[in-house]
């Protein structure tokens, strides 16, 4: 656990009933005359964009839409368009998605700039400053990125996801609203869940967890523990949607104040090669790397059962079977949410192991937090158990 450590946040976050209507005060006491909002036709089919869109025409400021982004992109397509940003001369950025398109806002608002792009902050992520202002309104509650410092873009010479973090990328808003993910596809809702599950999980047993990230990663697993199946599978179930929402807003602080491991570091690769969805991802590594990881943070998995289990009577008594407890838990709610277990659905062969070996290994900022040393060795056989 670190002795020092500290926590940068949003200026301010809105939540609860009609906390869309902040947007609207917010960009007119910013002063804004134009406005960028950024998006993805997935958002506007799915009829998630009218609500923002409403509260920015509210404002009176002329706005443009920037929804040109494919999903997990890569580098370059973001480099598109923050371009397209750039040319539009907005004074404000308004983003609603997912944590693509929230990761795409953040870099634009640091790239105002003629002297580095994306590519180049893939080498030297310390040199982007802020530029404009951003509003982040999350359309899942899984990613946690409206809150983060981090923006993941899939490099595809590299075959992998590769991380660019800097302070300056912090949102200036967020508006936490559960309209936006009321009608959610449950397919969607669930990897995403799994996603915000694994932060807090992985933050809570990091080898950078603090009392800041402690904080946040166990008042968010407890919410996701006892939320996540009924917020998934009923779509009126808006006080548990509610709840998961705030508990990705949480998992995303922990990792701000703390970071993930080898389950998001293992899992770069499977969306960096194989396109498959970075919750889904995450889930598919989950239990797998925290069966790994158990000996090193029993106690730790043991103190998240005494949080998080609600049992009127509670069966686990020693450290050992509250840790397993926490791991079985894990496993049976990816298997409620009907989440793929292996890579063989996405018709990863065998023969790929040694490349996602050598890709998985690359992720060195996350594998370092890791509780226990993951070597070429012990990822080959992580990666083995799902193929």
């Amino acid at each position: 656990m670190l002795t020092t450590y500290n926590l940068k946040m949003p200026h301010a976050v809105y939540g609860g009933e009609n906390a869309m209507d902040h947007v609207t005060s917010i960009l007119k006491a910013c002063g804004s005359k134009h406005v960028a909002v950024f998006t993805d036709k997935g958002i506007k089919d799915a009829g998630l964009f009218s609500l923002p869109e409403e509260a920015v025409k509210a404002s009176g400021a002329k706005y443009d839409v920037l929804d040109d982004l494919p999903a997990e992109p890569s580098y370059t397509a973001v480099q598109k368009l923050v371009d397209q940003f750039k040319e539009s001369g907005a004074d404000m950025i308004v983003a609603c998605g997912g944590g693509s398109v929230l990761d795409a806002a953040k870099l634009a608002s640091v790239l105002v700039t003629d002297e580095y792009g994306v590519k180049e902050l893939l080498d030297d992520p310390g040199r982007a400053k802020k530029c404009v202002p951003i509003i982040l309104i999350p359309t899942t509650a899984g990613t946690g990125a409206e809150v983060t410092p981090n923006a993941i873009v899939a490099v595809p010479e590299k075959e992998l996801k590769v991380g660019i973090v800097n302070e300056n990328m912090i949102a200036d808003y967020v508006i936490l609203d559960a309209r936006m993910i009321k009608n959610l596809p449950r397919s969607i809702a669930a990897a995403t869940g799994v996603d915000a599950l694994a932060h807090c999980i992985e933050c809570f047993t990091s080898n950078k967890a603090n009392p800041f990230s402690d904080l946040y990663a166990l008042e968010g697993l407890d919410l996701i523990l006892n939320n996540i199946e009924k917020a998934c599978d009923d779509p009126e179930a808006m006080a548990e949607k509610n709840r998961m929402q705030i508990a990705a807003y949480y998992g995303g602080l922990a990792i701000t104040a703390s970071g993930t491991t080898a389950v998001h570091a293992l899992s770069y690769p499977l969306g960096g090669k194989y396109h498959i969805a970075h919750g889904v991802s995450n889930a598919i590594l989950l239990a797998p790397v925290m069966r790994f990881n158990e000996p090193a943070c029993r106690e730790r998995l043991a103190a998240a059962y005494d949080r998080c289990c609600h049992e009127e009577t509670k069966t686990c008594h020693t450290t050992a079977e509250k840790s397993a407890w926490i791991i079985n838990r894990l496993e049976e709610i990816v298997r409620h949410l009907n989440i793929p277990t292996s890579l063989k659905e996405f018709g990863v062969p065998e023969s790929d192991l040694e490349t996602l070996v050598e890709s998985g290994m690359q992720v060195q900022r996350l594998l370092v937090n890791n509780p226990r040393t993951v070597t070429p060795e012990d990822a080959r056989e992580l990666y083995r158990q799902i193929l």
